[in-house]
C-alpha cells in the first residue's frame, strides 16, 4: 500500500477557505444515491477520518460489480444544489472482498480489506466530503464520508465532525457499541473500528441527518468556516486556537477526555460555543490505533470499565463522564445535561424576548410540537453548572413515566464566550422542515423549521462575531423556572 504523504507548504491552502467564493461555483444535483442496490453490491471505507488538502487516503471497496466508479463531492449549499463534484476516478476494477471479522475479547467488527484506490486530495477545498461508490451502470451505490480538515481554525467557526459518535452507532458487521448478535447489550461490541464501512444512512453513518442541514445553512450564510473531526480536536491541542467558535451538531455523544479538555480550554480563551444536539459529551471513549494507523478504534466499555486493559493500566474509564470513579458532568462545560431517552413533545417558548429569538415572532408559551426529542438536555444545577445562564424554552416532557423539562439555554463566561445548547436532538433536523408535517422527519413542519433555522442563523451570525458575552452577556433567570435553585451569585 503507498504511504501517505506529508504535504509540503505548496499544498496546503495559503489563505483560510472562501466559504462564498466556493458556494458560488456549479453545484451538483445529482450527488444523492438513486440505487441501493444489495446490501454488499457495493461499499467502502477510507483509512482516514480526515486528511489535509493535498494529503493522500486510500479506500478498501467490496463489489459485486466488475467494475466501479469514484465521485468525491464536496458538502455545502451551492445555491441549494448542497453539493459539488470536485474529482471523479477512471473506472475501477471491482472486487469482492473477505467477510467481516469479529475481535473475540472485545466483539469488535473490522473489514480485513486490501487497499483498491489512492486518493489524492491535491486542490480539494476543506470541508466536508461525501465520496460516492457508483457500481457498473450504477446499479448500486454508496457513500464513504471523509474531512478534509483545515489547518488552522483562528479567526473561524469550526465544524467538528462527530465520527466517534457515527462509529459507535455503526452496526456493520452486526455489532456497535449498543448490541450485538444476539441484540442483548451483553453482545455488544466494547469497541469499535473505523476500519470498515458504515452500515447506515447509505454508507454516511450519521452525517447526513445530524450534520449535513448545519453545514447547508452555515455555508448558506458565507460565514468564515474551519472544519475538523473530534479525532482531530483530541490528538492536536493547539487546533481551536483562536476559533471563533466550535460548532457541535446533532449528536455528538462520544468525546474522548482531550477533546473535552481542548474544548473547554478554547472556551476559557473566549471562544463561542454552539451544541445544536442533545446528549453531548455523555460517553468517554479513548483512541486506539490499528493496522491502518493512528486513532482508528473507538473504545468504550461503559458499566463495565473495570475490566477494560487500558483503564487496568492507568488510563481514564470509558464510561460516562458524569460516573465514578472520574465523575465530570458535562453541565460543567455546556451549561445543560443529558436527561433522558425517549421523548416527543412540542419545544415551548419561555423567552420571546431573548436576542437568540430575534425575528422568529415567537410568544411566551408557544409551542412547536414534536421538536423536543428524542433526547434531551436540561439545566440542573445539582449537578455542576456554570452562571450566569439564561433559560430560553422551558418545555415539559414525560420520559419514562417522569415528568421534567427539556431546556434550551444560554451562557456567557468570565472568557466573554458564549455557549448556546438547544436541548434537543432534533434541532438539526429540523432545519429540513419546510410545508406540512412530514410524518419521516417526525412530524416536523415548516413553522418548526422557520423558527429552527432562524435562531440557528441568530447564532451563528452572533458567534461569528467574537466572544458574545462581551457584548450580551447572559442575564441569569434558572431560579424563575427551577424556583429552589440558589441565585447564581450565590453558587
Amino acid at each position: 500500500m503507498a504511504a501517505h504523504p506529508t504535504p509540503s507548504a505548496a499544498d496546503l491552502p495559503l489563505c483560510p477557505l472562501d466559504v462564498a467564493a466556493e458556494n458560488a461555483l456549479p453545484g451538483a444535483r445529482d450527488w444523492r444515491i438513486t440505487h441501493d442496490g444489495a446490501a454488499n453490491a457495493i461499499e467502502g471505507f477510507a483509512d482516514r477520518t480526515s486528511v489535509r488538502a493535498g494529503e493522500s487516503f486510500t479506500l478498501r471497496v467490496s463489489t459485486t460489480a466488475d467494475t466501479y466508479t469514484i465521485s468525491a463531492y464536496r458538502m455545502g449549499w451551492y445555491g441549494g444544489a448542497r453539493a459539488r463534484l470536485v474529482w471523479r476516478s477512471a473506472v475501477l476494477p471491482g472486487t469482492r472482498q473477505p467477510a467481516p471479522r469479529m475481535d473475540p475479547a472485545t466483539r469488535m467488527v473490522r473489514a480485513a480489506w486490501s487497499a483498491s484506490a489512492e486518493v489524492d486530495t491535491h486542490g480539494w477545498p476543506e470541508g466536508c466530503y461525501l465520496l460516492r461508490l457508483d457500481a457498473r451502470d450504477r446499479r448500486a451505490q454508496r457513500y464513504v464520508p471523509v474531512t478534509i480538515r483545515s489547518r488552522s481554525t483562528a479567526g473561524r467557526v469550526a465544524v467538528v465532525n462527530s465520527v466517534a459518535t457515527w462509529q459507535a452507532y455503526n452496526r456493520w458487521g452486526g455489532a456497535d457499541l449498543y448490541r450485538g448478535k444476539s441484540r442483548k447489550h451483553d453482545s455488544r461490541s466494547l469497541a469499535v473500528t473505523f476500519d470498515r464501512p458504515y452500515a447506515n444512512r447509505q454508507g454516511a453513518g450519521q452525517f447526513m441527518v445530524f450534520e449535513a442541514p448545519l453545514v447547508a445553512l452555515a455555508e448558506s450564510m458565507g460565514l468564515p468556516l474551519a472544519y475538523s473531526t473530534g479525532a482531530d480536536v483530541a490528538r492536536e491541542p493547539e487546533l481551536l486556537c483562536g476559533a471563533l467558535a466550535v460548532l457541535s451538531l446533532g449528536h455528538d455523544e462520544y468525546w474522548t477526555p482531550e477533546q473535552r479538555l481542548h474544548v473547554a480550554r478554547a472556551r476559557d480563551a473566549g471562544t463561542n460555543l454552539a451544541v445544536f444536539g442533545a446528549n453531548c459529551c455523555y460517553r468517554r471513549v479513548r483512541f486506539e490505533p490499528s493496522a491502518l494507523g493512528p486513532d482508528r478504534i473507538v473504545v468504550c466499555y461503559k458499566d463495565d470499565y473495570d475490566f477494560d486493559p487500558g483503564y487496568r493500566r492507568g488510563l481514564p474509564p470509558t464510561n460516562d463522564f458524569r460516573r465514578e470513579p472520574v465523575p465530570d458532568p458535562e453541565s460543567s462545560l455546556l451549561g445543560v445535561i443529558y436527561d433522558g431517552y425517549p421523548v416527543t413533545a412540542p419545544y415551548v417558548v419561555s423567552n420571546p424576548g431573548h436576542w437568540l429569538l430575534a425575528g422568529t415572532g415567537a410568544r411566551a408559551g408557544e409551542s412547536f410540537p414534536h421538536l423536543v426529542g428524542v433526547e434531551y438536555d436540561r439545566v440542573d444545577t445539582r449537578r455542576p453548572t456554570p452562571r450566569p445562564l439564561e433559560i430560553l424554552a422551558h418545555s415539559p416532557v414525560v420520559c419514562k413515566g417522569r415528568r421534567t423539562h427539556a431546556n434550551s439555554a444560554y451562557l456567557t463566561l468570565p472568557s466573554g464566550a458564549g455557549v448556546f445548547a438547544t436541548g434537543t436532538m432534533r434541532w438539526v433536523e429540523a432545519l429540513e422542515a419546510r410545508g406540512p408535517a412530514d410524518k419521516k422527519n417526525h412530524s416536523l413542519d415548516g413553522r418548526t423549521g422557520q423558527f429552527t433555522r432562524t435562531v440557528t442563523a441568530n447564532v451563528l451570525q452572533a458567534f461569528a462575531q467574537g466572544p458574545a458575552g462581551r457584548v450580551r452577556p447572559a442575564t441569569d433567570n434558572v431560579a424563575v423556572h427551577y424556583p429552589n435553585t440558589p441565585p447564581a451569585e450565590a453558587q
